[in-house]
């Protein structure tokens, strides 16, 4: 494809639609952007990004790689890791340098690779991408601690990985008579020195400019992307790639300081990330050659074996002895490290680099990268879920809800839903309230659902729906525009009067759906609780469907949700909801049911025959008296 324009809206455009397809089928995206890119690149020719990007491609390729890391760094905080730091410590430190050693010896002795490529092949596979693992996480619902394992590993490993692979670049190139050993060691250190200082005091410099309000708010993020794009290349300018450490430090710098706008911040680089990972990923395996992959033999299949087998595995288990962690975990985390965009890139600079200087088999680097990859992708990607729920490492099995506000009628929704073993939790800042869920065997949550303390300490993978039901309307409203990017605009409700006045109504872009149409105040479901109101459970048959479960049920009955046979929930109130079918269980809020006729004329006949009985049994007691009287 000639036209550059042309073939880089192409990429955009099935990037974003690997992204949307991967959703649907609920499967990693990276599995679909790798087949997408085979089919552009290897399999058809129809594109080769390496050739049609020309000297642009490293630089674009780098870039793009560091703003990924960034965007990880702008995850992690320091008190996520307080429960794991030591085994996050043991696994970077110690686990790192082990998997290095292990893939270089397999790399040379199993895949017959030149000890040049198979040691920088072995620095590049350290890392397990955060492009990968993020999004398996969110499909796994990992309970928090090998959940918080696995992804500080993979933000922090990134950079290592490409430093190492880097050091092991240059120490050829000195062993080469390429470079001096002194120039390396002086680069080495002054590299270091930048990008560990460097991104301190860069993340440090912008939080400051943030926070004193130096900065409007629609320049943030435009300063935010040139500071990383800066900040990348100065360090590259000393040692190559070692600016993606630069960026990681200071991503993580940033994440810990108490900047107000760092949640918008943070959801613009997602977005940012989202289409660089897609299109990055398409632009890498597109630019595979065909020729390459048929030089893969047999030997892959036993590196490949031996690195996710034993590597690995053997590296976590040294690494973690004594570090508070369950076998169960270290099983988990010993098997699950999917490799990703940086791996890929950083196998694809070095490969071309070191055929461009006469290693022969530099560009087989690039075609055992992509194997791993597409390994660890599939096999990692679709045995998390179960292997997890095998070892029982899932936070919550089924879709749950998070209930803001302890009131009676979140308790007695909560009791309905928890009969019916879907998740359920009650958050509440007030003890008295709280103290009143925590007698009717709810789990419940104390403290101000809002601090930062809810949001690290508060797993919110464990729901997918949440309702905000306090007894202030606008703090509803609040919860549900901060909580409605992370769990999702369509399913955060809120209870409130919606008939407000024009001057008092709340703007429809902010809050959440309603749960009850017409909506209903914290007052009214007071009133209504204590005028007998219940939850019911009711499951619709062949026979009973939703129209005869309507007709049974008195007019004011409100429907709020159903558990699909899938055990997916679905809120009447959200858009599109359609209605419930057979073999779906109705929650319904209504007055207690009405005795149907059929009842009544039973309830009716049972009384009357009873009277009879009783009236034949005294008549019968009677006579007996007077003939006992007459003898």
């Amino acid at each position: 494809m000639d036209d550059l324009a042309a073939q880089i809206a192409l990429i955009g455009a099935a990037g974003i639609a690997s992204q949307w397809l991967a959703w649907r089928l609920q499967i990693p995206a990276i599995v679909i952007l790798l087949a997408v890119g085979l089919f552009f690149g290897p399999f058809t020719g129809f594109m080769n990004p390496r050739a049609d990007f020309g000297d642009l491609y490293t630089p674009l390729v780098s870039t793009a790689v560091a703003i990924v890391l960034f965007e990880g760094g702008l995850t992690l905080n320091f008190r996520e890791i307080r429960e794991t730091s030591k085994a996050v410590r043991r696994i970077v430190i110690v686990s790192g340098p082990l998997v290095w050693l292990m893939t270089a010896l397999a790399a040379h002795y199993v895949g017959n690779l030149s000890w040049p490529t198979a040691i920088i092949l072995g620095a590049v596979l350290v890392v397990t991408g955060p492009t990968v693992i993020m999004p398996l996480l969110r499909h796994a619902k990992l309970k928090t601690r090998p959940a918080s394992i696995l992804r500080w590993e993979a933000i922090v490993n990134d950079p290592l990985g490409a430093l190492f692979a880097v050091i092991s670049f240059e120490t050829f190139l000195v062993l080469a008579g390429a470079h001096e050993a002194e120039n390396l060691i002086l680069n080495v250190i002054l590299a270091i020195a930048i990008a560990v200082p460097g991104g301190i005091a860069a993340g440090r410099a912008l939080s400051w400019l943030f926070s004193r309000g130096h900065a409007p708010e629609y320049l943030k993020a435009p300063i935010l992307f040139a500071a990383v794009v800066a900040m990348n290349s100065i360090t590259n300018l000393v040692l190559e790639e070692a600016g993606l450490l630069t960026v990681t430090v200071m991503g993580i710098t940033m994440a810990n300081a108490r900047i107000a706008s760092i949640t918008e911040l943070r959801r613009f680089k997602e977005t940012i990330t989202t289409l660089l990972v897609s299109g990055l990923f398409i632009v890498l395996t597109a630019s595979l050659q065909m020729d390459v992959i048929r030089s893969l033999e047999w030997r892959v299949v036993g590196f490949l074996a031996i690195v996710l087998f034993v590597v690995r595995p053997l590296a976590v288990f040294v690494a973690t002895i004594g570090a508070g962690l369950s076998w169960k975990e270290r099983l988990l985390v010993g098997w699950i490290a999917p490799r990703g965009i940086v791996a890929v890139a950083v196998a694809g600079l070095f490969g071309a680099t070191l055929t461009r200087i006469g290693v022969t088999d530099g560009d087989r680097m690039i075609a055992y990268t992509f194997a791993l990859v597409a390994a660890t992708i599939i096999l990692h990607g679709f045995s998390l879920g179960p292997l997890a729920r095998l070892l029982d490492l899932r936070s919550a099995d089924r879709p749950g809800v998070l209930f803001v506000g302890a009131s009676r009628f979140t308790i007695a929704f909560a009791r309905r839903l928890k009969a019916l073993e879907v998740p359920v939790l009650i958050a509440d800042g007030n003890w008295s309230r709280i103290s009143e869920a925590r007698l009717a065997e709810v789990e419940v949550w104390y403290g101000e659902i809002l601090s930062e303390q809810a949001h690290h300490s508060l797993n919110l993978s464990r729901f997918d729906h949440m309702v905000a039901a306090t007894d202030n309307d606008a703090y509803n409203t609040l919860i549900c525009t901060d909580f409605a990017p992370e769990i999702g605009r369509s399913d955060v409700f809120q209870i409130g009067d919606f008939g407000a006045s024009d001057r008092q109504s709340m703007n429809f872009t902010i809050g959440g759906l309603p749960l009850f149409k017409p909506g209903k105040s914290y007052a009214q479901l007071r009133d209504l609780i204590v005028d007998g109101w219940i939850f019911q459970a009711t499951r619709l048959t062949d026979e009973f469907g939703y129209k005869r479960f309507a007709e049974t049920r008195p007019e004011e009955t409100h429907v709020l949700l159903w558990i699909k046979p899938s055990e997916s929930l679905v809120f009447a109130a959200a858009e599109g909801s359609g209605e419930p079918d057979e073999g779906d269980t109705i929650i319904s809020f209504g007055p207690p049911r009405p005795e149907r006729e059929q009842d009544k004329i039973v309830k009716a006949t049972t009384t009357e025959r009873e009277a009879r009985a009783e009236k034949a049994r005294k008549t019968t007691e009677a006579a007996s008296a007077n003939v006992a009287a007459a003898d």
